[in-house]
């Protein structure tokens, strides 16, 4: 079954841009760690994953009778920001909750994707 994961900032972790080399190289440690936990499960692949760039840069775009409009910013503003995502195939949503463990503290948002479409 895949899954995304979105990986969305709590809002006590320092923003990337404010951590020190030495508080990213512990978070890479644990996204290290992550990859490394997924490659040893049977089953389970990382079929896609970046980190995301601050909501500033994002844009918003919406249709409304037809017609696109572009706005600069986040979907919403929230205390949370979009950090990152995965795509991931794993045997089940118990395997999937077991191996997040491994990754750095965020609120994560787990949604099942729709297969053969």
């Amino acid at each position: 079954m895949k899954y995304v994961v979105l990986l969305m900032a709590d809002g006590e972790e320092k923003p990337w841009g404010e951590q020190t080399p030495e508080e990213q190289a512990r978070q890479m440690e644990r996204f290290g760690a992550f990859d490394e936990a997924c490659a040893a499960r049977e089953g389970v692949r990382i079929l896609a994953g970046e980190a995301l760039q601050d909501g500033d840069a994002a844009a918003t775009v919406r249709t409304r009778g037809g017609r696109l409009t572009l706005t600069d910013g986040p979907f919403a503003e929230a205390v949370e920001g979009l950090g990152g995502f995965y795509l991931i195939e794993v045997p089940d949503r118990d395997v999937l909750v077991e191996l997040l463990a491994e990754l750095p503290a965020y609120d994560m948002q787990i949604s099942p994707v729709v297969e053969g479409m």
